[in-house]
């Protein structure tokens, strides 16, 4: 998957029509999957991918091009991670470029609106609002930064963070995580009395996995707050096994809503949780049946979703392209809403998390 990725974007193609260059989330999701797999093969070119594909939006001063710090947008903080990841290879002549870079993205996180609580709004004109999405957008770069650089109370925030979306945004009778948190209550998608959207989504519920398995690869054992962490993913663990298809081992697209109208298996949110729980186990987090569950969840995006093509690659098919909450045209949280996004082949927030689930199956397999 990963070789068809790059076949398919190569990075000789300039940014401006290079979706895999252009700064944003969903490109550092990509380049930390084809880090990912360097790290796992020891191939050097994916290496050589990633440092080409991120020297596009590294400018010689260190700039970043397409960001906007005044956007104060949660999103751009996700490709940081490669930039740590490339300030850590001594051989790469532009290391220091990359830790300069990293320091911008830390300089928007210090002046990120918050709620009254501390946590991020998702951006600046979602104000008030926690969104899931935004837990892995921020805090896995926020831990790594904090343990590479020694900046201590930054564990504290990026805890804070997981502690306000575990007391605000879970269902007490599922223990699904509702997609977003309106503090103010005002928005038109959120509920008068909690603040919270209407619906649990499952790639929302998929980032928010994910972020908890990566920001404890950085956390201090002895750190007060690791404990809780752990917990979280803990509580999480059951109550994804509980939503899973049995038939096809997937996830549905509106999580607890299996078989409704419109409804269908989505590939993204299956896979993150795949990866979540397959690393949980592996790290120890997480009881040794959770595998059996990442398993099936694997082997049915493998049989339903993975299409072999003529050129002798591969696609993945089944990802939602996009879920969000208010915006312009105005998108209300409803079960109507999530279905009326279209669904891509190969795109990014499935392919990425498919090639890191595909690892932690792989090193599953070898042990």
């Amino acid at each position: 998957m990963a070789d068809s990725f790059m076949k398919l974007y190569p990075d000789t193609v300039p940014p401006e029509r290079n979706r895999a260059a252009r700064w944003g989330y969903e490109h550092g999701l990509m380049l930390k999957a084809l880090e990912r797999t360097w790290q796992r093969t020891g191939e050097r070119k994916y290496l050589d991918y990633v440092v080409k594909t991120m020297d596009y939006s590294i400018g010689p001063d260190a700039s970043i091009r397409y960001f906007k710090m005044e956007d104060y947008n949660l999103d751009n903080i996700n490709a940081g991670r490669v930039l740590l990841t490339l300030y850590q290879q001594p051989q790469l002549p532009r290391r220091a470029l990359y830790r300069k870079a990293a320091e911008t993205l830390r300089l928007q996180l210090e002046n990120q609106p918050h709620t009254s609580e501390g946590g991020y709004w998702h951006k600046k004109r979602y104000q008030n609002q926690m969104w899931l999405d935004g837990l892995y957008m921020a805090e896995p770069f926020s831990a790594e930064y904090a343990k590479l650089f020694n900046q201590p109370k930054d564990f504290d925030h990026v805890a804070l963070q997981f502690a306000l979306v575990e007391k605000h945004l879970v269902d007490p009778k599922t223990g699904l995580l509702y997609h977003g948190w309106d503090e103010a209550k005002t928005e038109k998608w959120a509920n008068k009395e909690t603040g919270l959207s209407p619906n649990f989504w499952s790639r929302g519920i998929g980032w928010y996995g994910m972020a908890l398995v990566d920001v404890l690869d950085y956390f201090p054992k002895d750190h007060p707050q690791r404990k809780n962490l752990i917990s979280y993913l803990q509580r999480l663990a059951p109550v994804l096994a509980r939503y899973q298809d049995p038939k096809t081992g997937g996830w549905w697209q509106v999580t607890d809503q299996a078989g409704r109208a419109g409804n269908y298996i989505e590939t993204s949110g299956t896979c993150m949780f795949v990866y979540a729980l397959q690393k949980g186990v592996r790290m120890g987090y997480l009881d040794k049946q959770y595998a059996a569950v990442a398993q099936k969840g694997y082997q049915g995006v493998l049989q339903q979703f993975v299409a072999p093509q003529p050129d002798g690659t591969v696609a993945l098919n089944g990802t939602v392209s996009v879920g969000g909450l208010g915006g312009n045209p105005y998108r209300d949280g409803s079960y109507e809403y999530y279905l009326s996004e279209p669904i891509k082949q190969n795109d990014f927030k499935g392919v990425g998390p498919f090639i890191m689930a595909s690892i932690e199956m792989e090193m599953a397999g070898k042990k």
